[in-house]
């Protein structure tokens, strides 16, 4: 299908495409990767007037260190993201997740703002991000405003975004040398949405869980942390009677939809299996 007629910007910069945005209100989108956005325009079930391209904006793009932390510009595309290495030296999560989205011909066009923007809980980066302690960084017509990932999302396609501003960056600390990461998957095929996922970041003291966050995919109206199965964790050994607690706080949590992908019953099981697989992977004690 062709979408409606609607007319196309491409700004240059940042504070450009603030304005355009703040003026035409709700008759534009902004444009990212599109792979969300430009299928439901063919669709009609998104029919803007203007549509806003971020691609022309180099100050959105590019991986730096600075100010002690990692900063990830929201036009990052995947595959740059999977090829740093200062994020494979001081943020492994983000490039493991990242192998597992999609696929190579969806990550190079594909944005990690995009991902995070759109507010999908089937999407990764949300649960990544949580389980990173992210910050985000919001530009609006009054300026610029930083979000935790914690309290970013509120609901499917719900974010703390106003229609009027855009995701410009991604803050996270990196990562201690002595930290363990892993992003487990299920999926039903390569480039699906996942059935269930977990992101874990993990620091231990000798063999007890000194420091411990969970983000959970596509298993509630919203990516999750999973505070209360953190707490079960920490200063505890990775017993098989420790997991097992873990794995019942984390499905306790879970409010999965019913799709193709399973029932929420099976959604909810993988939910902690993911979760169990995800630390000890982060502890080293099982198979990446």
């Amino acid at each position: 299908m062709i979408p409606p007629e609607f007319e196309y910007h491409a700004p240059t910069t940042l504070s450009d495409a603030v304005a355009l945005l703040n003026e035409l209100g709700d008759e534009a989108k902004v444009l990212a990767g599109g792979h969300s956005l430009l299928p439901m325009m063919k669709m009609r079930f998104a029919e803007p007037a203007h549509l806003i391209d971020l691609n022309k904006i180099d100050q959105l793009r590019g991986i730096r260190e600075e100010d002690g932390l990692i900063k990830i510009g929201a036009m990052t595309v995947e595959n740059d993201i999977l090829d740093s290495e200062l994020l494979q030296q001081k943020a492994s999560l983000l490039p493991k997740a990242v192998k597992l989205i999609a696929d190579p011909q969806v990550r190079n066009r594909g944005t990690i703002g995009g991902d995070i923007a759109h507010g999908d809980p089937a999407n990764d980066h949300p649960a990544i991000m949580k389980a990173m302690d992210a910050t985000f960084v919001i530009a609006g017509p009054n300026g610029e405003r930083s979000v935790k990932a914690v309290d970013f999302f509120h609901g499917t396609y719900m974010t703390d975004m106003a229609e009027n501003e855009i995701l410009a960056e991604i803050h996270i600390a990196p990562l201690p040398a002595n930290t363990g990461t892993a992003y487990v998957k299920l999926k039903r095929k390569t480039g699906d949405w996942a059935t269930a996922a977990a992101a874990v970041v993990l620091q231990m003291d000798g063999d007890k869980v000194a420091m411990v966050r969970i983000g959970l995919t596509n298993v509630a109206d919203m990516a999750l942390r999973a505070t209360d199965a953190e707490a079960l964790l920490v200063g505890n050994t990775l017993s098989d009677e420790v997991l097992s607690k873990v794995v019942q706080a984390v499905t306790a949590i879970c409010d999965p939809a019913e799709d193709l992908r399973g029932d929420a019953e099976y959604k909810t099981a993988m939910a902690g299996e993911m979760t169990k697989r995800a630390i000890l992977q982060a502890a080293g004690k099982l198979g990446q």
